[in-house]
């Protein structure tokens, strides 16, 4: 068997990348050796592989759930904005240069299309399945035609496509129409059917719908997965914070200790890897949220600044907002403040800029004894040390080289009295390391908070995974699906007028 599937959706944030994950963890429950892949992603959250390339955070969340490493093959294209009309172009993990809007739907993105098919061949030729994820929407006809990512790789590759549709927005039976009916015949020759994702309510008073949906289209409805709460994890994008859905949505674990913890995230523009929080919120009485003016600082035990694709632009927004006089007064108090990757640069008495902000010299906030030179070449490294006498795996992904001039060791980077730099995204999903951080903030604090012994981060994810191919096996008609996988489109599916425009 060498099987296929293109997951698409009729929008962003549809619930494509979770769908493809509780497939993916579905089959390989049933023995099926499966990889995911994704042509293109335009991402901010992203990742380092073993091999030391860079992929988008969704596609190493998905290999997880095959129970299999991520590799570079699995997301050859991601785009990480840098502005509305920029991005940085990563090809099969590497950066290869920053390109306009214009300039990469243009005619860059079409010549990436054997690229793409050549990575996808490769997965296919090694594994049993492989389901892809699509990005945006399929009837997207202003960009159809240099299209890589949606029915472009699915025309390419032969692949059927199941579209997803997000209930709770409103207008799903709408969204599945129109999206067939403005796609060619060749194309609309591909797609199988649908899933309904996030319904609440009575199964039964949605039949009628798809019934009709059925006699308009000609096609299935898959299965109807119900709403869940605290599945959004390691999104592509926006102010999410993954497992901090299930704590603030669902029962509320009690704090170990007498007091909870209150972390401030500074939401910070082009924020990167915000993901990098989700193993706080995933501790019993640790609070997160987002912040984006000083009084909300106020409260917080401790505030984290986060990674950003713009450090000198996020050094300015803090500034402008009243943020950077609030971190260097709670610095000058002993109050906790930790910089991971630019928010760690942001700290730093002097960034040197030629590369992203092309500004050149500009002063940091000076809270710790660091000057960091922006280099062309971006360090991509999954680095492993030690600190507060625990164990620390990370990952780094940044231009910014730091000399650290001062303070004391801190895994790449420094701390000075209460304020905390470092380079390393995803240390805090060492359970150890995190534990022993926490008791430093919450005793510079003053609070009486004690971390959980036995909370497991990597437990959690494979819990959540584990969620998600339940609402797989359990909603959706998987005998029909796994026909779709193995054989393809059902032949015969009738054309929708109009079609795409000439």
């Amino acid at each position: 068997m060498s099987g296929g599937l293109l997951v698409a959706g009729t929008t962003s944030d549809a619930g494509k990348s979770v769908v493809t994950a509780g497939i993916c963890r579905w089959l390989v429950r049933q023995g099926v050796k499966v990889a995911p892949f994704k042509a293109q992603n335009m991402s901010l959250n992203s990742f380092v592989t073993r091999e030391g390339a860079e992929i988008g955070r969704a596609q190493a969340m998905q290999a997880q759930a095959c129970r299999l490493e991520p590799t570079a093959l699995m997301n050859p294209v991601l785009l990480k904005p840098g502005g509305d009309r920029s991005s940085q172009v990563v090809l099969l993990g590497r950066a290869v240069g920053e390109m306009s809007a214009r300039g990469y739907h243009g005619g860059r993105q079409r010549q990436l299309l054997g690229t793409v098919l050549d990575c996808l061949a490769e997965l296919r030729a090694t594994h049993d399945a492989v389901v892809c994820e699509g990005a945006g929407s399929p009837a997207e006809i202003n960009l159809r035609r240099n299209d890589i990512v949606n029915m472009g790789v699915a025309r390419g590759a032969g692949l059927p496509v199941l579209v997803v549709g997000d209930i709770d927005r409103g207008g799903v039976f709408a969204s599945f129409f129109g999206t067939v009916a403005l796609l060619s015949p060749e194309d609309q020759a591909l797609v199988a059917g649908f899933l309904v994702n996030k319904f609440r309510g009575d199964v039964s008073l949605l039949e009628p719908g798809l019934g009709m949906l059925r006699g308009l289209t000609g096609r299935r409805t898959y299965g109807v997965l119900p709403f869940r709460h605290g599945l959004g994890i390691d999104e592509e994008d926006g102010l999410r914070v993954s497992l901090r859905g299930t704590v603030r949505e669902s029962a509320v674990a009690p704090p170990v200790g007498e007091e909870v913890l209150r972390v401030a995230v500074c939401a910070v523009p082009l924020m990167s890897n915000f993901t990098d929080v989700d193993a706080l919120a995933a501790e019993p009485g640790v609070v997160v949220r987002f912040v984006d003016r000083p009084e909300e600082l106020a409260d917080a035990d401790l505030v984290v600044v986060p990674g950003t694709r713009g450090t000198v632009r996020a050094l300015d927004w803090l500034r402008e907002r009243g943020l950077a006089r609030a971190l260097v007064r709670r610095a000058a108090e002993g109050r906790p403040v930790l910089g991971v990757c630019g928010g760690f640069q942001v700290l730093g008495e002097e960034i040197e800029d030629d590369v992203e902000s092309r500004r050149g010299r500009v002063q940091g906030l000076g809270l710790l004894p660091v000057r960091v030179r922006f280099a062309p070449a971006k360090t991509l490294a999954r680095p492993v040390g030690e600190a507060l006498g625990e164990r620390v795996e990370g990952y780094e992904i940044h231009h910014g080289v730091a000399r650290v001039t001062g303070g004391e060791p801190f895994l790449d980077g420094c701390r000075s009295g209460q304020t905390w730099g470092t380079h390393w995204h995803g240390s805090l999903e060492s359970d150890g390391f995190r534990r022993a951080f926490l008791r430093e903030v919450a005793a510079a604090a003053g609070r009486r908070f004690v971390p959980a012994p036995d909370t497991s981060f990597a437990a959690l994810r494979e819990q959540q995974l584990d969620l998600l191919g339940d609402l797989i096996e359990e909603h959706t008609d998987t005998d029909a699906l796994w026909r779709l996988i193995e054989s393809g489109a059902p032949p015969g599916l009738p054309f929708v007028p109009p079609g795409a425009p000439g």
